[in-house]
C-alpha cells in the first residue's frame, strides 16, 4: 500500500508540538504509549509546550493500541518521522530520543532497533522487557500480544523474541539507555522485566537503572519525572 501520511493530514496520526516552536528545531522526542492507549490530544499538552521552550518537538504517534511495536508500527513511526523531517527540512542527523511507558517502555527500546533513523537515547518508564514471559503473566495480554503479531511468517517465540527488549539487547544500537522502574509495579514486575534486561545490557551497552520506592506502575514520584526529564535532555546537551 502506498504511504498516505503528510503534513496536512498528519494530526489524524500522530500528535506534534512542532507549530508551538519558534526558533531552530534541536531535535525530536517521541512518546508512546501504553496497552491500550488511544488518547488524540485536542489541546497541547504540558509536556509538549516544556518541549516547545527548548525547541524540541514532542511527537506521540497514534499507533495500534495493541501494537507491542509490531513491523507495522515501527513502519508508522518511521513515515510521521520522515513527514516532519521533509517538512522542516531535518535530515538523518536529527537528533531523536525514543520514550514511553509500559508497552510503550518497550516500544521506545524496541523501536530503537529497527527505525530508518536510529535514536540517539532511549528513556523507559517501567517497560514490559521480556515480552516472551509477558504473554502468560496477566490474562488480558495473550489476546493483545497476539492481535500484534498473529500473522507473522515464525513461531509465537520467534514472534515474541522479534518485540522484546531482552532477546533483542545483542542488536540494540549503543546509545545511552535509562530505565526508571516502580518497586511496587504488580503490572510489570521489576524483577522479571527491568532487572534481567539491565543486567543483560550492561554486558555491552550504556545503561542506567533508576528504580522508584513506594510506587506502582508507571507511577514516577515528583523527583523521578524530573530525573526522567532529565535523562531526556541530557540526549540533546551540546
Amino acid at each position: 500500500m502506498e504511504k498516505i501520511i503528510n503534513y496536512k493530514n498528519l494530526r489524524s496520526f500522530a500528535y506534534s508540538n512542532d507549530m508551538l516552536i519558534s526558533g531552530e528545531i534541536r531535535g525530536i522526542v517521541l512518546d508512546f504509549f501504553g496497552l491500550g492507549g488511544m488518547a488524540m490530544f485536542g489541546q497541547d499538552p504540558g509536556d509538549a509546550l516544556e518541549y516547545a521552550r527548548e525547541n524540541i518537538m514532542y511527537v506521540v504517534p497514534y499507533y495500534n493500541p495493541w501494537s507491542w511495536m509490531n513491523r507495522q508500527s515501527v513502519g508508522f513511526t518511521d513515515e510521521i518521522i520522515g513527514v516532519l523531517c521533509e517538512q522542516y527540512g531535518l535530515d538523518d542527523t536529527v537528533r531523536i530520543v525514543s520514550s514511553g511507558g509500559s508497552m510503550g517502555g518497550l516500544a521506545s527500546i524496541v523501536y530503537c532497533a529497527y527505525a530508518k533513523i536510529t535514536p540517539v537515547a532511549c528513556v523507559s518508564n517501567c517497560p514490559v522487557c521480556d515480552l516472551v514471559y509477558h504473554f502468560d503473566e496477566r490474562p488480558d495480554l495473550p489476546r493483545t500480544i497476539y492481535s500484534a503479531l498473529g500473522e507473522y511468517e515464525c513461531t509465537l517465540e520467534e514472534a515474541l523474541r522479534s518485540c522484546s527488549p531482552l532477546h533483542l539487547a545483542d542488536r540494540l544500537p549503543h546509545i545511552p539507555y535509562t530505565v526508571f522502574h516502580c518497586e511496587r509495579d504488580t503490572a510489570v514486575l521489576i524483577e522479571k522485566h527491568a532487572i534481567p534486561f539491565v543486567r543483560e545490557m550492561e554486558k555491552e551497552h550504556d545503561i542506567t537503572l533508576v528504580t522508584v520506592p513506594l510506587r506502582g506502575h508507571c507511577d514516577l514520584s515528583a523527583d523521578a519525572r524530573v530525573e526522567y526529564r532529565r535523562a531526556i535532555m541530557r540526549a540533546f546537551e551540546p
